[in-house]
């Protein structure tokens, strides 16, 4: 089950055929394309559901975003976690961005070979993007005082989501000195990600949502 999509039908039970059927496309679609361009580790690819898929959805046991939505994916690498979040969400938009073009060539391919209309993806830079989001989502990508710095001008003034607009990041291990490192006008919540899935993997994983 670990790298099937059994794994995600065990935490989300209630998708549609057309999502079952699009998450379980993407076990194949990524193991094809990371042969022509190497986006994710070989052992990654092998733990697939568990490390990428099921990692990214961990933001929709956290929250709910009402349709209508506009979400930024920064330092998107593969697609993740706005490819599994777009399968999840059909009514909500997102769009991944990447500073290194080879990535996003690869989102590109997933998005157009699972027929995703609501979601894209660019190669830039979020310092460089003037668009206004509701939210903005991170995986893994810096420290959180720099990646509040790169992104907080993308979220929009305007709310139409139970939980105000802010960042949410996915991070492992002690998050004690970079959560310190955060300007006190910003409220940072922590939260255990194993709270949400059984696997051990998730034991160290945390998620991090950040209000100005």
């Amino acid at each position: 089950m670990v790298n099937t999509s059994d794994l995600i039908s065990k935490y989300f039970p209630n998708l549609t055929d057309k999502q079952k059927l699009q998450m379980a496309q993407l076990g194949d679609l990524y193991e094809e394309l990371n042969q022509k361009i190497n986006v994710i580790s070989r052992k990654d690819i092998e733990s697939l559901y568990l490390r990428h898929i099921l990692h990214s959805l961990s933001i929709a046991k956290y929250t709910s975003f009402s349709s209508g939505s506009i979400i930024v994916d920064v330092g998107t690498g593969g697609g993740f976690p706005g490819i599994p979040l777009a399968i999840l969400f059909p009514e909500v938009r997102f769009y991944m961005i990447d500073g290194r073009s080879k990535k996003i060539t690869v989102v590109n391919d997933v998005i157009d070979a699972l027929g995703l209309d609501n979601a894209a993806a660019g190669h830039q830079r979020s310092e460089e993007l003037r668009r206004e989001f509701d939210f903005v989502l991170a995986r893994a990508v810096t420290q959180l005082d720099k990646l509040i710095a790169q992104t907080f001008h993308l979220l929009s003034p305007h709310q139409q989501n139970a939980l105000p607009n802010g960042l949410i990041t996915l991070k492992g291990g002690d998050l004690t000195a970079e959560i310190k490192s955060v300007q006190p006008n910003y409220k940072v919540e922590e939260n255990n990600i194993s709270d949400y899935f059984d696997e051990p993997f998730f034991e160290e994983k945390k998620l991090l949502y950040v209000q100005g």
